[in-house]
């Protein structure tokens, strides 16, 4: 049995999409970020850095593994899935799930605290996250151009970890035009029911809404 803890942000959805692609039983318990839960002293025993997603896997003495790249990797090491056998496709699934977390993520979380949060906008550190963000789309954009997926030819963790960042892209203003090997990658994953159920847990209200008031911002 797993547990996991999470809440509807790119970081937890990757498990939740993950989970659901593997079709592993997992008990979920949302944790209220304004509130402070993920600072409880409960689940600092979980996740000493009090963020979330977090797991708990109770196949393995109760495990808890903290780190959204980590959890990938234990969840595919733990099924054989979502991680390419040979030796070169799995290092190339590596890498790109290091660039997500060390780099894609990052900022666009920049991003989206410098146009969406806070109250005095500072057009300098807009420009400049927005600029990165849309910089890495590039970059995987240009990958796409060469493979199906990130690790070639076949999806992986690493297309877990990029895809709701990717999918969110309209939160931090950054239009997706001129990608077109990105936007082809996003429609197949959005094919995915796995993808489709992960995005649901847990649930972000009216996010249909959300998407399509975030796309006129990015209009050209």
């Amino acid at each position: 049995m797993l547990e996991l803890y999470t809440a509807p942000t790119p970081n937890g959805w990757k498990i939740s999409i993950a989970l659901e692609e593997l079709g592993l039983p997992y008990q979920v318990h949302v944790l209220q970020l304004l509130k402070g839960e993920q600072k409880a002293p409960d689940y600092l025993k979980i996740n000493p850095n009090g963020r979330i997603p977090a797991l708990v896997d109770h196949d393995e003495g109760g495990r808890a593994i903290f780190e959204s790249g980590a959890i990938l990797m234990h969840l595919a090491e733990k099924t054989g899935k979502l991680l390419p056998q040979d030796a070169e496709g799995r290092s190339r699934a590596i890498q790109w799930l290091f660039w997500q977390v060390g780099g894609l993520g990052p900022m666009q979380g920049q991003a989206n605290v410098f146009f969406r949060y806070l109250p005095e906008k500072i057009p300098l550190a807009i420009e400049r996250y927005q600029g990165e963000t849309r910089r890495h789309y590039e970059v995987m954009n240009t990958r796409l151009a060469e493979a199906p997926y990130l690790a070639g030819d076949e999806y992986s963790i690493a297309d877990i970890a990029c895809f709701p960042w990717v999918f969110g892209h309209f939160w931090a203003g950054v239009p997706l035009d001129g990608f077109d090997h990105l936007l082809d990658w996003k429609a197949r994953l959005e094919q995915r029911p796995a993808v489709l159920k992960g995005l649901s847990i847990p649930p972000l209200p009216d996010l249909s809404k959300l998407q399509k008031a975030g796309q006129e911002l990015v209009k050209p």
